[in-house]
């Protein structure tokens, strides 16, 4: 069994989720709380402990929910918490295994409220939260692929695999990920890190069900619920938010694309680059030939000491010849590598994407409001599967976390893209990535013909 603080095991509807709870609950724990949205809905949970204790002097009290006088001294407490007030009525009381049947059907709220009260005074008992469920199928249970996000979120940056500890801490009204377990101060506080991880549940795994003729009956929903059910897709049915300039299954079909095709064999027709020097965030390189894009070059800021070595990269990336246009982010550290390019011969085009232009969209009907709407509403035309540029892009979760970040709206002065700061606050770190292939993609009259 895992050995996270915090597991989910979900996916495949009749995987044997409620039958892991009940066999942890009467086995591994003293104290245990388990918990469905609405109390009718724990009826299969209440008939099947009954089943299980029947020959044991274990007592259950319908309306308390409790069970009493199981073997090995242990209490399991069925609930419901049908109301975001209810949790109150969970406020204090310890419990060393809190289990969630169901999860997508409470809300985050819930969840962090009653997982609070996780913990036990017994010495050596350990302590755990369980939430078990299927896919959401509401919006109000997306919190869920939020909060387990390097499992379930196609668009983080960093996946884990099943079953892979992380480690979070909540700091301030935030969770963050840590490197360990360790505990560490923080204005004064000592927070101490939990672990998370995911493990799929199958059908194939629960003995009791996978020869029924469940999988048929699941095989005869309608979509989505076809996909969530049958097969634990926790991506299908989540919506993209509806200023989200580049929809995220045009970045999906791109990756697709890109795992079919060779590398063409023309020249490199342009490089993009995303200039860093020092710090946390990096130099990324986005090489295209065509509707090609290569596989991104990232190297950390701190390998980037100053201009002549990120000079020296791209010479590197475009294998020292100077015809191939490079188009170069020269705000902040671009600047130093762009002088340098230049004075060499290179064909480097300095990109400032808070430049105004008179841009505008392939309809000609609206206006961009500077070089970055023109760049990334580029991109957007160019993935666009009905009337794009049949653009193939490299098979990486952080590109596509990051391409599909952005969001726009309407102004005045034309369309306005979320700055490169607000997306920063937003995903915890720089969309390189994204701006690097934006870059190459940029079809800007004076920066490069493509």
């Amino acid at each position: 069994m895992s050995e996270a603080d915090i597991l989910y095991f979900g996916g495949q509807a009749g995987g044997g989720k409620s039958d892991l709870l009940i066999g942890l609950a009467l086995t591994s724990h003293k104290k245990s709380l388990l918990l469905r949205r609405e109390f009718p809905q724990l009826r299969d949970v209440v008939l099947r402990t009954h089943e299980i204790l029947a020959d044991t002097n274990a007592k259950y009290n319908s309306v308390s929910g409790l069970w009493r006088d199981i073997p090995g001294d242990r209490i399991l407490e069925l609930a419901s918490c049908q109301y975001e007030k209810d949790v109150i009525r969970f406020k204090g009381r310890p419990h060393d295994l809190v289990a969630f049947d169901e999860i997508a059907d409470f809300t985050e709220h819930q969840f962090r409220f009653l997982t609070a009260w996780a913990r036990t005074t017994i010495l050596g008992q350990r302590v755990r939260v369980i939430a078990c469920g299927n896919p959401p199928t509401a919006a109000t249970g997306r919190w869920v692929i939020k909060f387990w996000a390097p499992w379930l979120d196609e668009k983080h940056p960093d996946p884990a695999v099943p079953g892979e500890l992380r480690w979070f801490a909540r700091v301030g009204d935030e969770d963050v990920e840590v490197e360990s377990g360790e505990p560490f101060e923080h204005d004064g506080e000592t927070i101490q890190p939990k672990s998370r991880t995911f493990i799929p549940a199958r059908l194939s795994d629960n003995p009791y069900l996978a020869n029924t003729g469940y999988e048929a009956i699941l095989q005869g929903l309608p979509e989505p619920l076809r996909s969530q059910l049958l097969y634990g897709d926790f991506t299908i049915g989540v919506g993209d938010d509806p200023w989200q300039i580049i929809p995220t299954d045009w970045v999906r079909l791109a990756q697709e694309r890109w795992k079919e095709r060779e590398k063409p064999g023309e020249p490199m027709t342009c490089l993009g680059v995303d200039v860093a020097r020092g710090g946390k965030d990096r130099m990324v390189m986005a090489p295209r030939w065509g509707n090609w894009f290569g596989e991104l070059a990232k190297h950390p800021g701190k390998a980037v000491t100053d201009g002549p070595r990120a000079a020296a990269l791209v010479v590197s990336a475009v294998g020292g010849d100077k015809s191939v246009p490079v188009n170069l982010d020269i705000v902040g550290w671009g600047s130093s590598p762009y002088d340098i390019l230049r004075d060499q011969g290179f064909s480097v085009k300095g990109v400032n994407f808070g430049e105004g232009t008179k841009a505008r969209d392939k309809s000609k009907r609206l206006e961009m409001r500077n070089v970055r709407a023109e760049a990334y509403w580029g991109m957007r035309e160019s993935l666009d599967p009905h009337d794009g540029d049949d653009v193939a892009l490299p098979d990486d979760p952080e590109l596509l976390a990051d391409l599909t970040a952005p969001k726009w709206k309407i102004t005045t002065q034309g369309v306005q893209v979320e700055s490169k700061e607000d997306i920063v606050k937003r995903l915890k770190r720089s969309p390189d990535c994204g701006d690097a292939v934006v870059l190459a993609n940029l079809k800007r009259k004076g920066v490069f013909v493509g």
